[in-house]
């Protein structure tokens, strides 16, 4: 049944709960009185507020954000579609059903992970010219990787949006660019299903969407270099956050993607080169093996070169240390 439905319902029936509170009331005998009431007063405050958080869910996830679609013509020059290709792959992790490119969908649905196995069903689009994106424009692919809102203007979920919501003009159209050339595959996913628990948690909060405010003018990257501040930059597109927290000292599971570790205290131990080679090879200097489904380096190193993923260790290696009981 439509959590919209569900809702409906719920509060329906915390309605009728409150006419009979209102009844057991009037009621001459007090045994019949005082408990009828309380226990029908309880389970109408209980039904109802799940109802109207379920609605409120519902609301959001429908919607329509106001962020106006930009009118973008691409060059699918061959330098655009080369730097787009390699960005893509920070989308393959989600987006892939091999982990690599193209990006012709994801394999399993992006609740099925056991903390979030009672949501419902989300699987990450074909992005490949066979999928749903032949229908959309420049401007709607761009508004949706930037500012977490699809076609129709409803909020999308489980997409990193606010980090590449600071994304340069240059890069999401090169993304886009290279989304475009990808040999079209032909393959459908299931459409978006959340069930009440879902809506129940977006409704509440607890669960975010994906929409941002619209962007409203040029954003253009620090100049490329392997500086403190383009790593900055490229920290912020890589979603590195959503992982290890907004302060990169360490993330929290709460139901969320897998806790990553505090980068604060971490890399500073490390060598530039060891950096870069952890990405490359997945190994760290300790001879810890990183686990893919818990940190894409295979993606990072497929969409970074040594002089990024130096920027990226420059950024890191500068931040103040600090110091977090265990997440």
């Amino acid at each position: 049944m439509a959590p919209i439905v569900v809702g409906i319902i719920l509060v329906v029936v915390a309605v009728v709960l409150a006419l009979v509170v209102v009844r057991a009331r009037r009621a001459k005998n007090a045994f019949a009185r005082w408990p009828g009431a309380i226990v029908a007063g309880l389970l109408a405050l209980v039904v109802g507020l799940v109802g109207v958080i379920d609605l409120a869910g519902v609301y959001r996830l429908n919607a329509a954000h106001g962020n106006p679609v930009s009118d973008v013509r691409l060059s699918a020059s061959a330098g655009q579609l080369a730097r787009g290709e390699h960005l893509a792959h920070l989308c393959a992790s989600c987006h892939s059903t091999t982990g690599n490119l193209p990006l012709d969908g994801g394999r399993a649905s992006l609740l099925s992970s056991p903390g979030n196995s009672g949501l419902g069903t989300l699987y990450a689009p074909n992005l490949t010219p066979g999928g749903p994106l032949k229908d959309w424009s420049n401007g709607e692919i761009i508004r949706a990787i930037r500012e977490g809102v699809d076609k129709n203007g409803h909020a999308l979920i489980i997409m990193p949006s606010e980090g590449f919501h600071e994304m340069s003009d240059a890069d999401v159209q090169a993304i886009v660019a290279y989304l475009r050339s990808q040999p079209a595959v032909d393959r459908s996913t299931p459409p978006r299903d959340l069930n009440l628990i879902g809506t129940m948690l977006i409704g509440a909060g607890l669960f975010p969407t994906a929409a941002q405010a619209p962007i409203a003018g040029p954003v253009a990257p620090p100049p490329a270099g392997p500086t403190a501040a383009h790593g900055q930059y490229l920290v912020a597109i890589s979603g590195c956050r959503t992982c290890h927290g907004a302060d990169l000292a360490g993330g929290s599971a709460n139901g969320g993607p897998p806790p990553g570790p505090n980068l604060t205290l971490i890399v500073p131990k490390w060598t530039a080169t060891q950096f870069v080679t952890t990405i490359r090879t997945g190994t760290d200097p300790n001879g810890y093996s990183l686990r893919p489904d818990m940190m894409p380096w295979k993606e990072f190193s497929a969409a970074y070169s040594d002089e990024e993923l130096a920027a990226i260790y420059a950024y890191l290696h500068g931040l103040r240390p600090i110091e977090h009981p265990p997440r």
